[in-house]
């Protein structure tokens, strides 16, 4: 079934020019048109589907500093302070509070994997306490139980993943950006190599720079225009219990099982970090060599998949035509099967981790296809030999956190501004210049 998701009415008319056209309406590609359209960018954002509806509303809603690569970390922070001003912004919430995000754990290893990132981003400015076993098990009284120890990163937080996109889309279109939603973007124009526009299954818009962040599609998109992007996704299942549940952190994790509150209504979302299902498609076939080491990593927690992928067409190796209906038209959503028995463990982990939840059930379950790029981190800048063309993908399950901070460096890239941060770690380029890559540290 579909994660829960806030529906919005959007522009009806596509503008026949813009300065911009953003492509995917995920939490990237939104922000990014909401900072062009609040500088007087005259920016378009365009939507095969609906807006947030595919990964930017199925994952688990953390926006967080605690763990995050070394490249990442600078973003991660910067779009922290951007989810504390939206609200301001637009008029409306879109749930984000720092509420803290709690680890916890009886493996000395892991603990002490924390304690090493905590020493490294103390050099960065970000706060995370190591908690001993004591601290633990009060941070952690809802559990019941004894834990060696943990980490608590208290300027971390989380927001609704069921209305921050929409919002941000609303925003958009409050700055002056257009929106337009089932407009499936089929592919570039290019006048003496450089993008000149963005052909629509409703029509051509003029523009001169096209932003690429179509999640789980990017790939495929650029692969129309000979670009080689490594990129592979992996299905990942999410489950809801609540409402009114009482007495739990706002944001926990453990090797077990992690949960989240979810909005205001009392429930939360349950999921095991790092477990998925590998559905085999054309686009992993060709890029395997890449992904080798990111799944030889991952071995104990991505299981085979099954055919469902192939068939959505997001991770096509084929090339398609302008004129005619695209794999996107086909389907308008990725809304995958979740894995019933990864959610029945779920569920199973959570009673008899957290005693509040031994009388709920289960009210909701979904899935999502998140992609990765071989070393987890997201390449974003423009792509060398198409001027005009900047690409936003492959942020590895991350991006719904830095997403404000991702769509502020893209703006700035777009526009010549001072970056936000330093854009040189994202810049696809690295991917050509080692096809296996490095696999992140923490």
């Amino acid at each position: 079934m579909p994660a829960p998701l806030l529906h919005i009415d959007t522009t009806p008319d596509l503008p026949a020019a813009a300065d911009v056209v953003v492509i995917g309406s995920g939490v990237v590609g939104t922000f990014t048109a909401y900072y062009l359209a609040r500088r007087g960018v005259s920016v378009a954002l365009v939507e095969k589907g609906r807006i947030g509806a595919e990964q930017s509303s199925r994952n688990w809603g953390w926006c967080r500093q605690q763990n995050r690569d070394a490249r990442e970390l600078p973003m991660a922070t910067k779009a922290l302070d951007l989810w504390d001003r939206l609200a301001g912004e637009i008029g409306e919430d879109p749930g984000f509070r720092r509420c803290g995000l709690l680890y916890l754990s009886n493996d000395e290893a892991e603990i002490a994997r924390w304690a090493k990132w905590r020493d490294f981003a103390a050099g960065e400015g970000v706060v995370t306490h190591v908690l001993g076993a004591a601290e633990a098990r009060e941070h952690g009284r809802a559990t019941g139980r004894e834990w060696k120890g943990g980490v608590f990163s208290p300027t971390d937080g989380i927001a609704d993943t069921s209305r921050a996109v929409p919002i941000a889309a609303r925003g958009v279109m409050k700055a002056g950006g257009t929106v337009h939603q089932f407009c499936a973007a089929r592919g570039l124009e290019l006048e003496g190599g450089r993008v000149s526009g963005v052909v629509t299954e409703k029509g051509t818009i003029r523009t001169k720079v096209a932003v690429m962040a179509g999640g789980a599609w990017a790939s495929s998109f650029v692969r129309q225009l000979g670009i080689r992007f490594p990129q592979a996704a992996v299905r990942q299942s999410i489950m809801a219990v609540g409402p009114n549940v009482a007495g739990l952190p706002d944001a926990l994790y453990t090797a077990g099982v992690s949960l989240t509150r979810r909005g205001e209504s009392g429930g939360y979302n349950l999921a095991i970090s790092g477990r998925a299902r590998v559905d085999p498609t054309p686009q992993q076939i060709l890029f395997a060599r890449e992904f080798v080491p990111m799944f030889a990593k991952r071995w104990r927690v991505l299981l085979p998949g099954g055919a469902e992928a192939w068939r959505s067409g997001h991770e096509t190796a084929k090339r398609w035509a302008l004129d005619k209906p695209t794999p996107m038209e086909r389907m308008r959503i990725l809304d995958p099967k979740p894995d019933a028995r990864l959610v029945a463990e779920t569920h199973r982990r959570a009673l008899a981790l957290l005693p509040a939840l031994r009388d709920t059930a289960i009210t909701a379950s979904w899935a999502g296809y998140v992609d990765s790029t071989p070393d987890g981190v997201p390449g974003i800048g423009e792509v060398t030999g198409v001027p005009g063309l900047v690409l936003a993908a492959g942020f590895s399950g991350h991006g719904f956190g830095i997403g404000p901070g991702a769509g502020h460096l893209i703006a700035d890239i777009v526009t010549g501004a001072e970056p936000l941060v330093d854009p040189r770690p994202y810049h696809p380029d690295r991917f050509h210049a080692s096809a296996w890559g490095k696999v992140a540290e923490f």
